[in-house]
Formats: C-alpha cells, sequence, structure tokens
C-alpha cells in the first residue's frame, strides 16, 4: 500500500499523524509512506527522525480577521494545490490522509481532484477549519469524539476511531517513580500544561503550590521549559518536585493518581486509554475554545473534572485534587466512566478502514 499522510504546525496533529505511519509499517512492511507537512514547521525535524520520507511546502493559515496577509495565504494554497498535485503523481498513492493544520488542505484538495481515495482525522470533539474544509473532499471521516458525528451530515462517511495516540499509551511501559525523585509509597499529583508551559498557570501556581507544602502526597509540577526560571529561588516543602520538562510522559501517567493539565486531544485520549482522573484546565486562547469543547466530553459523562482558567485559584484546586485522592468512591466512578471512551486499538481501526478503501479502489479498477 502506497500512503501520503499530511499534518504539520503541532504535535496534536503531528503524532497521531505518525501513530498512523508507524501502523501502517507494522502491519504492512512493504507499504510506502510519504509525509507531506509545511517547510518551516516543527514537522520538518520530527518526521524524518522518525525514518519517513518527508516532503514540506510552503503555506499559511488564514487569519481570522481582515487582514492583508490573508491574500498571501490564499496564494500559498493556490500554489500548494499546484505542488501537490505534482507530488501526488509523482508518488502515485493508494490513498491520501489529512490529519489537520493547514497543510493538509491543499493535500486533501488536489488528492481528490486527482481522483485518489481521501480520509481525514479529527483530534478534537469539534472541527477546526481545516479539516471543516478537507471534510468535503474525504472518502471517510475518523473521529476521536462520538459527539462529534451528530455535527456530520454524511454519517456513511464516518468511523469512531478515538484517537491513534492512545495505542502508544497503552503499549508504554510504566514509569520507574525514582527515577523522577519521587517516592514508590506516595500519590502522585501531576501538573502540567503542555511541553512550554502557561505563562498565566505559572504566574499563579507560584503561590498556589504552598498549599500542598507537608502534605502525605506528592505534587511534581511540570513548569515548562520557558517557565522553569520563574521557580529557581522559590521554597517548597519536600513533597513538591519542581521540573521544566518530562520526557515520555506517558509512561508517568501510569504512575499517577491525579493529573491536572490542560485539555489537547492527544492528553485526553491518554488519559482515557490509561483512566487517569484529571482536573482539565482548558486553554482558553486556542482556536474556537476547542479544548473546552473537548473537556466537556469528558465533564458532560462525569469521566473527569474541570475549572476554567479565569476560576482557578488556590482553594479549588486543592479541594478538588484531595478529592480525588481521599474519595474512593468517587475517583472509582471517574475511571469507570473513563473507560467508556476508550479505544484501544485505534491506529488498528484506521489501518483496516485504508484497507478496505484501497480494496474498493483496486476493485474499480478491474
Amino acid at each position: 500500500m502506497r500512503v501520503i499522510i499530511s499534518a504539520g504546525g503541532t504535535g496534536g496533529h503531528i503524532y497521531p499523524a505518525l501513530a498512523i505511519a508507524k501502523k501502517i509499517k507494522e502491519k504492512d512492511s512493504n507499504s510506502e509512506i510519504l509525509y507531506i507537512g509545511t517547510s518551516n514547521r516543527m514537522e520538518k525535524d520530527i518526521v524524518p527522525k522518525e525514518g519517513f520520507k518527508f516532503v514540506g511546502i510552503k503555506i499559511e493559515g488564514l487569519r481570522r480577521s481582515l487582514s492583508l496577509k490573508n491574500l498571501k495565504s490564499a496564494y500559498l494554497f493556490l500554489t500548494g494545490i499546484s505542488k501537490c498535485k505534482k507530488i501526488i503523481k509523482k508518488f502515485n498513492p493508494d490513498v491520501v490522509i489529512g490529519v489537520g493544520g493547514y497543510v493538509s488542505a491543499p493535500v486533501i484538495y488536489a488528492a481528490h481532484k486527482l481522483k485518489i481515495k481521501c480520509c481525514i482525522h479529527e483530534q478534537n470533539s469539534s472541527f477546526g477549519v481545516t479539516n471543516k474544509f478537507a471534510s468535503n473532499f474525504a472518502d471517510k471521516i475518523f473521529v476521536s469524539f462520538k459527539s462529534t458525528i451528530n455535527n456530520i451530515e454524511d454519517k456513511n462517511k464516518v468511523v469512531y476511531t478515538g484517537n491513534p495516540c492512545s495505542e502508544n499509551a497503552i503499549k508504554a511501559l510504566p514509569a520507574k517513580k525514582e527515577d523522577y525523585n519521587l517516592l514508590s509509597n506516595k500519590k502522585l499529583v501531576l501538573i502540567v500544561m503542555g511541553s512550554l508551559g502557561s505563562k498565566t498557570i505559572n504566574e499563579k501556581m507560584k503561590s498556589m503550590l504552598t498549599l500542598f507544602n507537608n502534605k502525605d502526597y506528592e505534587v511534581m509540577f511540570v513548569t515548562g521549559k520557558n517557565y522553569y526560571n520563574l521557580y529557581k529561588k522559590s521554597r517548597y516543602t519536600s513533597n513538591i518536585k519542581i521540573v521544566p520538562y518530562i520526557d515520555n510522559m506517558v509512561s508517568l501517567l501510569k504512575k499517577t493518581d491525579c493529573l491536572v493539565s490542560r485539555a489537547g486531544a492527544s492528553t485526553l485520549s491518554e488519559i482515557s486509554s490509561l483512566c487517569v482522573p484529571s482536573i482539565l484546565i482548558p486553554s482558553p486562547y486556542v482556536t474556537e475554545n476547542h479544548q473546552y469543547k473537548n473537556a466537556m466530553d469528558l465533564v458532560d459523562k462525569d469521566a473527569a473534572l474541570i475549572i476554567q482558567e479565569k476560576d482557578l485559584n488556590g482553594d479549588i484546586l486543592l479541594r478538588l485534587v484531595e478529592k480525588i485522592l481521599n474519595d474512593k468512591l468517587f475517583t472509582n466512578n471517574l475511571k469507570k466512566n473513563l473507560k467508556k471512551f476508550e479505544v484501544r486499538n485505534s491506529a488498528s481501526m484506521i489501518y483496516d478502514e485504508l484497507v478496505k478503501l484501497v480494496g474498493d479502489n483496486n476493485e474499480k479498477d478491474n
């Protein structure tokens, strides 16, 4: 099977795309995969390191406000379609998959015009601008949340697959707490707001963390690389650990009793697959407030707790953390409801759907 995968801009798009690519190679070692991304974003470095052929194109997203820069974006989109058609003709794929980020829009559109089978995967509970556009040209639409199906007109196209990152989470080996200077006999509260961290949360946490001093559980706060220096002079008791970044976060999640985090799609797929009780603080700065919508999918089913960033204070955070740590009945109910969101074979389901599509295509050619 020859496959083109396109995704870009953020890890939330790139890592699910790579999970799909790796599953295809795992299932079919003879498959050929080409990744099309932007020429100036993080995928240009990440994808080649993972061993996949990479082609970058120059493209920018449209601004939501009136701006002359949108003329440049429109021009790059049109030239991007032309370039993608050349790439697609040369590679001659059986199927093309868009996994989000504005780079995938010209790829899917070009493939559709060339009568190549197309799929898209949406990580969030509501469609982003790119996937909303690309869904018009997709033969199959893979979604991470069941609620997304209600917003799609042609439900025959839709397959509920979950997020392909969930399989990686399940397979990950549990961390050794001692490697993180943590005690094996203490419960762990992990607080993390993404690899770069959040300015607002870091400013609030400096004082809020003092409420956790001398507790009988441990708190690890991941500041993000940009904000670690803010804490170098801070003094907390030994049960509180401050670190700038954690490699292989998913392994530590397997040892986490309470997670406090943003509500990105990949994070939610991981906590669902691992049944980690969580307090979600959605970022209010993302497009169409999609993290809040992601979080509410779990919150509405009593599978997670939520604090909006504007409401965050130490008293609320401490109360909810200790509710999860100390109220066994409540926490077991959270875990039971999280299980309903679990999709253990997401990437495998996507692979099977691709095989069906390619098979349909081959039958028509014959």
